[in-house]
């Protein structure tokens, strides 16, 4: 019940830019940073000169402004290119990918979050597709972890592959994101239950496991790791 309280709480608070807070579901510590579509709400991949950013000291001296909050925002090569769609204010650097294919990317179906014309949308990366929205902000991620309300098909309860996840889930009306990191091991039943049952929410992606990090300064909390690929932030 705490956690239904704590996300009403966040959502009735339009002061800040980003809220963010920590939460327990079913004995699972996670953090949930709600960003509303009226924020500067951004992707972050490579800087003027072409170089990956890779964490968020650079992407905030990048910016032009302080970060008020950031987390990676989907799966990437080795290289920390995007596996799947990626469109950073309106320049697209790769294309959609819509075949299946090994690994949780491929585990369909995927998704992308397309933001910047005024909403906050996950959209099932099919529908995506059909619908050819202008967002000029979109990355796509696999796999969705709730899709019109229902729990993506292949999730096991009591699933024995955990991580640290982290992803995102927006409301109905396109005016807010939750985005959520688990802060110790979970499965994809867990974490999707957690957009779900949680925070209520329709729509949610996975953005990644293992490497998942988070800044949110207001907590006091600046995650450190080797480079990532895109990142997703707030700029005030």
């Amino acid at each position: 019940m705490r956690a239904h309280w704590v996300i009403a709480a966040l959502w009735a608070t339009p002061a800040a830019a980003v809220t963010c807070e920590d939460l327990t579901f079913e004995g699972h510590s996670l953090t949930a940073c709600t960003v509303a579509a009226s924020e500067d709400l951004r992707l972050f991949h490579r800087d003027d000169a072409g170089g990956i950013l890779g964490g968020f000291s650079a992407v905030e001296d990048h910016a032009g402004g302080t970060l008020a909050f950031a987390m990676n925002a989907g799966m990437y090569h080795d290289d920390r290119a995007p596996v799947g769609l990626y469109r950073e204010d309106g320049k697209e650097t790769q294309r959609l990918i819509t075949s299946d294919g090994p690994g949780n990317f491929g585990l369909l179906p995927n998704g992308v979050f397309c933001f910047g014309d005024g909403s906050l949308r996950v959209m099932e990366s099919l529908k995506f597709q059909s619908a050819d929205p202008t967002c000029p902000f979109a990355t796509q991620s696999g796999p969705m972890l709730v899709i019109d309300g229902a729990l993506h098909p292949r999730f096991i309860p009591g699933g024995s592959s955990k991580f640290t996840r982290n992803g995102v889930g927006t409301t109905t009306d396109g005016q807010t994101a939750v985005f959520v990191i688990a802060n110790d091991p979970v499965n994809f039943h867990t974490f999707g239950r957690v957009f779900r049952d949680v925070l209520g929410l329709s729509q949610a992606l996975y953005f990644d496991g293992k490497v998942s990090r988070l800044y949110a300064p207001d907590l006091g909390r600046a995650d450190i790791g080797f480079q990532l690929g895109p990142i997703v932030g707030v700029v005030e």
